[in-house]
């Protein structure tokens, strides 16, 4: 199951109570002698590439730091609480749940941030003063938002043929049938082109008329067309669903442009598809008259102009 947003409560810990200690020795006068508290333990959040969604805080909800020991007599401190560490997918955004504020988005391996911290130790009673409380750890309420992080993303209407063609330059394998949303979740692929050329492609679910105001999931799916570089545009160029590949292109553009001025900007390479089938060569030639780009007519059946299309790609990226 792949998951990309998820709620969740943290909580620093508290720091450890200063001690009141007197000690006595024969002759003198009581002695204050208490040690102050430890520190409470932060949350932190770390960036590792081998978690792979959220799905982990769909089940554990809440995430609280340890708290600080608190201190002793003969001046001894109480020990500093271990720091809660929590381990997110790269490309995560951290959210506060109900204020439009942003705190973090963790693009690279290993990237940490300190979210909240934990409380100060209170103090002891030595030094001649009174013991005080360990400060309670801070708290927040998070939502932490999922942006798979790819050189490409591939998008176009449902059965165009986005999953075929990643199955076909990658190793990634998603599921292919004839029938719309046959994807319903982000797949990543690496696409070698030689020893020193490669990039990763994301197969984005179906998107349809509507996409930018939610209707089948799309918003959620172009969250992650926001991190690419480039993109294929995948046009079912036989019509199979009885629909005008023009249209659609043009559909799809004003989707991206609705969620995201710069979506609209994003550097794209047209991929026709299905030009094994007769209805595409005929279709095309209309194609390119209301069009006027540049397109790159492909069959993920046979293989015919991939090696083309991604060459073009890259040179894109």
């Amino acid at each position: 199951m792949f998951i990309d947003r998820a709620d969740i409560f943290v909580q620093a810990g508290d720091g450890g109570d200063g001690s009141n200690s007197f000690c006595k020795i024969k002759g003198l006068k009581k002695r204050q002698d208490g040690g102050d508290g430890g520190k409470g333990g932060d949350i932190i959040l770390v960036a590792d590439k081998n978690v792979q969604t959220l799905i982990d805080f769909h089940f554990r909800k809440h995430f609280r730091g340890d708290d600080g020991s608190s201190g002793s007599g003969n001046h001894r401190n109480g020990a500093n609480a271990d720091d809660c560490i929590v381990r997110l997918p790269l490309g995560t955004i951290v959210r506060d749940r109900y204020e439009d504020i942003a705190y973090c988005d963790l693009k690279a391996d290993g990237q940490s941030v300190v979210l909240i911290k934990g409380g100060a130790g209170g103090h002891g009673n030595s030094k001649f003063r009174q013991a005080t409380a360990g400060d309670p750890g801070e708290e927040k309420e998070i939502t932490l938002e999922l942006k798979l992080i790819a050189d490409v993303g591939i998008i176009g209407y449902p059965n165009a043929g986005k999953s075929s063609l990643i199955s076909r330059i990658s190793k990634a394998k998603s599921k292919i049938a004839n029938y719309p949303f046959t994807t319903k979740t982000p797949i990543l692929g690496m696409v070698k082109l030689s020893d020193e050329r490669s990039f990763v492609v994301c197969d984005i679910p179906g998107l349809i008329e509507g996409a930018h105001a939610g209707r089948g999931l799309g918003d959620d799916f172009l969250r992650h067309v926001e991190r690419t570089r480039a993109l294929i545009h995948m046009i079912d160029m036989a019509g199979v669903d009885c629909r005008n590949p023009a249209d659609d292109f043009k559909s799809i553009n004003s989707e991206l442009k609705l969620y995201n001025a710069q979506l609209g900007k994003r550097p794209q390479v047209i991929a026709v598809n299905k030009m094994d089938i007769p209805e595409a060569k005929e279709n095309l030639k209309a194609f390119r008259k209301k069009i006027k780009k540049t397109v790159y007519p492909i069959s993920c059946v046979t293989g015919e102009g991939i090696k083309e299309l991604l060459e073009a790609v890259y040179k894109k990226l």
